[in-house]
């Protein structure tokens, strides 16, 4: 009888188990959006100076890297170093890099303002400066830098609110503390 409960236990077992069903089609794929054409390219505008040999303004394409500024401004001056500068980095519209400056200095004449009184540009603070603004992290500071690298940089105050995990209360606190 034990044996007769087994098998049936068993047969049911095993016409149980899922049988293979065919995969419907793949749907195709939309096609991709157009691409601007290249007299439409966006363009950042860079102010190269320091230890360069062509310092001025240069007009780049959009998504270029601080490298490629350095190149477009003639490359480094003979015994200058780039050690201080990320290469890597994309550009942001309107900023400044200077090559060779081991450390940033606050300009003549000013003074070096505290840092809790301080306004910080949104396009041109590191993750480091961003982190002591009240209520941002490491987290928040990264996402800030990023929002600011996939968009070309900030253009108003306002889009915070379009970085993810700044909401209305946020918002308002850093509003002050910032600007572009």
């Amino acid at each position: 009888m034990g044996a007769l409960a087994a098998a049936v236990a068993a047969f049911f077992v095993w016409r149980s188990q899922p049988s293979p069903e065919p995969l419907p089609p793949p749907t195709p794929v939309s096609q991709p959006p157009r691409t601007p054409s290249p007299t439409a390219v966006a363009k950042v505008t860079v102010h190269v100076t320091g230890k360069i040999r062509k310092p001025g303004v240069y007009l780049l394409p959009a998504g270029s890297r601080v490298t490629d500024a350095v190149a477009a401004a003639g490359g480094v001056t003979r015994g200058a170093s780039t050690g201080a500068l990320n290469l890597a980095r994309r550009l942001i519209d309107g900023e400044q890099i200077v090559v060779g400056a081991t450390t940033a200095q606050a300009p003549q004449g000013s003074p070096i303002a505290d840092p809790a009184t301080a306004v910080l540009d949104l396009n041109s603070a590191t993750t480091d400066q961003l982190e002591q603004l009240p209520g941002v992290g490491e987290v928040l500071a990264a996402r800030i830098a990023e929002f600011r690298d996939t968009h070309g940089g900030f253009t108003t105050v306002e889009q915070l609110r379009e970085v993810t995990g700044i909401g209305p209360r946020k918002y308002d606190e850093l509003k002050a503390k910032v600007r572009v």
